[in-house]
């Protein structure tokens, strides 16, 4: 079997060579680049790596910026996070541009490579603290008799709208016509009693849909 080629992106030095030699040390791996910053795209996708590894605790920047750059430059690359933290609102946004993994830096080393695989096998991995507010999340929404509630799709068009996606952009990411994503918007407004695109951002951000 072919090693799962690995790019790993991350400020802190020491932190860096020890996750490389872990993985180094075992053979189903193989890193194939080290890299600082995310906006080493050239390097990245010279690699042609499998998986990269994005740390977001120390990157300048909206880390959301990066991954949507990193799917532009290498569509086919499955994208893991690495943070010290269970950013849950991170998690939401990165979701909307496909990313199949967070993993929080007190990982067990077996679990980093069973959740490594995993991705590699087109399995989503996140922390079980992450997925475990998140299914909190959904059920509270699911049991909520709320007359103004958005539907799945206007969800995902609603968190587009809280990152400044353009109607166009939107209709490119979820495979939409702008038509249909205008009519979306139009049942938002309505549903929300807002006006304007900005007014519905706010309500997505403080509603932590995004």
């Amino acid at each position: 079997m072919d090693r799962v080629r690995i790019a790993v992106i991350e400020q802190q030095a020491l932190f860096r060579k020890s996750l490389c030699q872990l993985l180094a040390k075992d053979e189903r791996f193989s890193i194939v680049t080290e890299c600082i910053e995310s906006c080493e795209l050239p390097r990245i996708a010279a690699a042609k790596p499998d998986i990269v590894l994005l740390d977001v605790d120390f990157h300048k920047g909206d880390p959301v910026d990066a991954i949507r750059s990193l799917r532009e430059a290498h569509p086919g690359v499955r994208i893991c996070l690495l943070s010290m933290h269970a950013q849950q609102d991170l998690l939401s946004r990165s979701l909307i541009f496909g990313v199949e993994g967070y993993v929080i830096k007190d990982i067990n080393p077996s679990d980093l490579t069973r959740a490594l695989l995993m991705i590699h096998g087109g399995d989503v991995y996140v922390d079980p603290r992450l997925a475990g507010n998140m299914l909190r999340r959904l059920s509270t929404k699911r049991y909520r008799n709320d007359p103004t509630e958005l539907s799945e799709r206007e969800t995902d068009v609603i968190r587009l709208i809280a990152l400044g996606l353009s109607n166009k952009q939107i209709s490119e990411k979820l495979f939409l016509s702008e038509k249909t994503v205008k009519n979306h918007i139009s049942r938002i407004f309505s549903k929300l009693n807002v006006t304007a695109r900005t007014q519905a951002a706010i309500h997505a951000i403080k509603s932590g849909i995004v």
